[in-house]
């Protein structure tokens, strides 16, 4: 069938689009209860939607824009709270088998990538919460997939595809500022590709163009989610506050924060060595658990193709190749420079995505006779692992308060 459909993207695109939705969406009201970071940003979605006041002050609106839309669509419910995230989950999906059919030009590459992010597992589980994480993967992956684009588009239609980029950067901005970065990777690129063959990539488009209207816009696009603080009620947002807020979510933070039980270090994160339990009581009558945990076969599997990205991108002096290895590299270091007083295993999210792309990039760099079917068993060995955690990712009912011990591989992991 990956035959028949190799050279129709679109519904390739279609049919895993699907798949992922109807996955995110399965039993999506277990918990039934807001769990873990839900209690912050469902009532600032409630409250932001509502027009009453400023809540949750240290990150801007765009995901509790977005939450509290789902809310407004479908109640004040558990599939209300993150019915938005399901579909930012799915983006998040699409976004990667986009990078890699652009990238690549391989369906079979493409599809890999994309099933790898289904079965990494942080995406599963940040697809079914209320939570900032998943709609930064979203805008994040899909600018980068607009970018992309643009880069290899038709004369004539490269403007358009790179302002929907800038946009998709502003709004991934708009929900987390670590986005921030990747627009300066974003103009970065293109100013290297321009001077690398000025015609080839964003053809008839100046480069210094190109970096200030990717850079204008996206910057134009953040402050105008700001807009509904404009109407609050109570102590509304003006013009001549609008700037000096930044530098007030600024010291929100990187403001001291004691100590907590889940919190982590930025180098642990690849090593799965602490991850998080979102939620683990009773619900509904019967003990559950929602476990924020990367798929091990994904995560270690991924550091080994982040390696073999970069020798075989140097090797060949392939810049696709070795920019799928730079690009979880850049991830990670975003968050080694930092000035954050705590750490935790969630903000690894996009990091965790692009080893899924470094993983596919991978497989594409070593011809199929030398792997020798070494894809087909690395997709089986990570579904097995994925289906293996799965009551623990899903909420499932559980045998009792003890049955955690069962996936508690280490100790670090209770």
């Amino acid at each position: 069938m990956l035959s028949r459909l190799r050279d129709r993207p679109w519904t390739l695109a279609l049919l895993i689009g699907a798949a992922a939705q109807l996955l995110f969406c399965y039993r999506l009201g277990a918990p039934s209860v807001l769990t873990f970071d839900e209690v912050h940003y469902v009532p600032a979605a409630r409250t932001l939607w509502a027009l009453a006041e400023p809540a949750n002050t240290e990150h801007p609106l765009v995901a509790k824009e977005l939450i509290g839309l789902g809310i407004h669509l479908f109640g004040d419910n558990p599939t209300g709270w993150r019915a938005l995230s399901t579909l930012a989950g799915t983006a998040t999906v699409l976004g990667v088998f986009a990078i890699l059919w652009l990238l690549f030009g391989r369906a079979r590459i493409a599809v890999l990538g994309a099933v790898f992010v289904l079965l990494n597992q942080t995406v599963y589980i940040q697809a079914r919460i209320a939570m900032l994480e998943g709609f930064l993967g979203a805008f994040v992956t899909c600018a980068i997939a607009a970018l992309l684009w643009a880069m290899r588009g038709p004369q004539g239609r490269v403007w358009p595809r790179l302002l929907l980029s800038a946009v998709l950067f502003g709004l991934s901005v708009g929900t987390k500022w670590v986005a921030a970065p990747y627009v300066a990777f974003a103009c970065l690129l293109i100013l290297w590709t321009k001077w690398r063959d000025r015609d080839r990539y964003f053809p008839g488009v100046n480069g210094f163009a190109a970096v200030l209207a990717l850079g204008l816009v996206s910057i134009a696009t953040y402050f105008a989610t700001f807009l509904p603080a404009f109407f609050y009620r109570l102590d509304p947002m003006t013009l001549g506050e609008l700037i000096p807020f930044q530098h007030y979510m600024y010291e929100r933070q990187t403001q001291l924060l004691p100590p907590h039980p889940y919190q982590s270090d930025w180098w642990s994160w690849p090593l799965l060595i602490r991850p998080i339990w979102y939620f683990y009581e009773p619900d509904g009558g019967v003990q559950r658990g929602v476990l924020l945990i990367g798929n091990p076969v994904i995560w270690f599997g991924g550091l080994v193709a982040v390696a073999a990205c970069l020798w075989a991108g140097l090797r060949r002096r392939s810049a696709a190749i070795g920019g799928a290895g730079l690009l979880w590299v850049a991830s990670l270091a975003i968050w080694a420079a930092i000035p954050k007083s705590l750490g935790f295993f969630y903000y690894y999210h996009l990091s965790g995505i692009f080893l899924c792309v470094a993983i596919a990039a991978a497989f594409h760099a070593f011809p199929q006779s030398r792997r020798r079917y070494l894809d087909d068993a690395f997709l089986f060995a990570a579904l097995f692992a994925f289906f293996h955690f799965w009551p623990i990712l899903s909420a499932a009912p559980l045998d009792g308060p003890g049955a955690f011990n069962r996936w508690m591989w280490f100790d670090s992991w209770r």
